[in-house]
């Protein structure tokens, strides 16, 4: 009887046993599929991050190369339409100048369109010696005469007087002089043959147009050749 009892229960125990190991089996089966599958949710939501930030990156990127380009672009188009308009600005002022050329001496001169149908009137120029009242040098006047001249109100006239290099060295040296002015004429410019000088005190008796000549010439109108 009382091996009959021992061999009921040895015979639970295997039974008990037998039906806890699949159970337990199970349920490390599930932890682990549990676990993979965590795993594997997060690596694709590593993997969507990642595509994420390289998506907004390269966006960035290419809003940021867009703007500097489109800077880039926007100053050299600036650039460039600036000098065309200085350029063109440049090149109208001079078709707005009317140039007198003197082929005889070598000198041309710039004047404003309100010079236009000028004239050119030819006078001369005396040299006296110091304390004499005769006449060593003389050379010519090359005047230009506004168009609004008239006898009954004169215009400022631009009077260019004309020396040879010899002559001009001499006036430096005192050895004569022109007027009764303290001082001789300014030049204007010169070539390998002529002085060209402008007379002092040209200007003394203030005539209608004078400040426009004085303005005329404050641009260095005269050019040699």
């Amino acid at each position: 009887m009382k091996r009959k009892y021992i061999s009921i229960v040895l015979a639970v125990l295997i039974i008990t046993f037998m039906v806890s190991f699949p159970m337990v089996s199970c349920k490390q089966v599930a932890l682990e599929t549990t676990a993979a599958a965590t795993a594997t949710t997060a690596a694709q939501s590593t993997v969507v991050t990642t595509i994420e930030t390289t998506a907004v990156t390269t966006a960035a990127a290419t809003a940021a190369t867009t703007a500097v380009t489109t800077a880039a672009t926007t100053a050299i188009t600036t650039a460039a339409t600036t000098a065309s308009t200085e350029t063109e600005t440049t090149s109208t002022q001079e078709q707005q100048q009317i140039i007198y050329t003197n082929t005889q001496y070598g000198f041309s001169f710039s004047l404003p369109l309100s010079w236009e149908g000028y004239s050119i009137v030819t006078t001369k120029w005396e040299g006296n010696p110091p304390g004499s009242d005769s006449v060593i040098e003389q050379g010519p006047i090359v005047s230009i005469r506004n168009p609004k001249w008239t006898s009954a109100n004169p215009y400022q006239d631009i009077p260019i007087m004309i020396f040879t290099l010899a002559q001009w060295n001499s006036l430096q040296q005192d050895k004569f002089h022109i007027g009764a002015g303290p001082e001789g004429p300014g030049e204007l410019g010169r070539n390998t043959k002529y002085v060209f000088g402008l007379p002092f005190r040209y200007n003394y008796s203030f005539p209608t147009g004078y400040q426009e000549v004085d303005k005329i010439l404050q641009g260095n109108p005269l050019k040699t050749f």
